[in-house]
């Protein structure tokens, strides 16, 4: 049996091996007639890679300052030569999926939880009242890293390509919930929010970075109607709940002691882990 760290370290080496072929350089249109001056443009706004041209529509293309329609068709074109588009067969797919690592949380028994750790090509995200051990988490996984700040990260990304791992956002509501007030603003808020979302699922896949994101919780002024044992949830609505990958409900236990449950994943039953907070940052808990 492997432990979890020993995986981890085998993950981020395959990942250490695969990171030059795993992205195809935006310079690379210079060969299909693109010239440096539309592709410094294209690296102005955070598209740097070929797939991050197909990932982006053509309306988001033509609003970059001084890509005319014509000129997009031309870059799409040119991307789609550079790229195997269309169907995917399985086992395409799963060659694609090896390139998939985790990064440890510092509790062996929440690496388990989570299958071995946070997932890189996924959104994470982990919610919980104040003092569950949110912001901790992200701390004990790296040092601290909205819209505008995606563009600069995804070049930052590129430029030192392998080096960064780990996208972090403490946290994701923060300020929209200060930008945004009444219902009378919810549907641009959640416009915006979705916005963000679909930029960070793009770069996580892109750059094969795994994201992990802290939520708020608030009372739900519904729950007493319906008998819901926890009249709290978490803030974001459906777009979020649909955007993350894995979403994670922290809670308090004894002392020091925090409680993880799986609260919604695609490939993981609904389970439970135990963690404390110690100086030092999350450690497993101690009976």
């Amino acid at each position: 049996m492997k432990s979890v760290e020993d995986q981890v370290v085998e993950d981020e080496a395959g990942y250490q091996d695969d990171e030059e072929s795993f992205f195809q350089d935006i310079d690379l249109l210079q060969k299909y007639g693109i010239n440096m001056a539309d592709i410094k443009k294209l690296k102005s706004v955070g598209i740097c890679t070929v797939k991050g041209i197909q990932m982006t529509t053509r309306r988001a293309l033509c609003n970059v300052k001084g890509l005319s329609e014509a000129k997009v068709d031309k870059i799409k074109e040119a991307a789609g030569k550079l790229l195997i588009s269309g169907f995917q067969t399985a086992s395409e797919y799963s060659m694609k999926r090896r390139q998939v690592f985790h990064i440890t949380t510092g509790s062996q028994e929440f690496d388990k939880l989570l299958g071995g750790g946070i997932e890189s090509m996924a959104i994470t995200e982990a919610f919980g009242e104040f003092r569950t051990g949110k912001t901790q988490l992200s701390h004990t996984l790296c040092g601290e890293h909205q819209m505008e700040l995606l563009d600069f990260v995804a070049a930052k990304f590129h430029e030192e390509a392998g080096v960064f791992k780990l996208l972090i956002i403490d946290s994701i509501m923060a300020l929209f919930r200060v930008d945004f007030s009444g219902r009378g603003e919810l549907a641009e808020r959640q416009q915006k929010l979705a916005q963000m979302l679909s930029r960070l699922q793009k770069i996580s896949e892109e750059y094969n970075v795994a994201v992990f994101v802290t939520n708020q919780m608030t009372a739900d002024p519904g729950a007493g109607m319906t008998f819901q044992a926890d009249p709290k949830k978490p803030i974001g609505g459906h777009i979020l709940a649909h955007a993350s990958t894995t979403r994670l409900s922290l809670r308090k236990g004894r002392g020091e002691m925090r409680i993880a449950k799986i609260f919604d994943s695609p490939d993981m039953p609904e389970n439970e882990a135990t963690f404390a907070i110690t100086p030092g940052g999350v450690a497993d808990a101690k009976e």
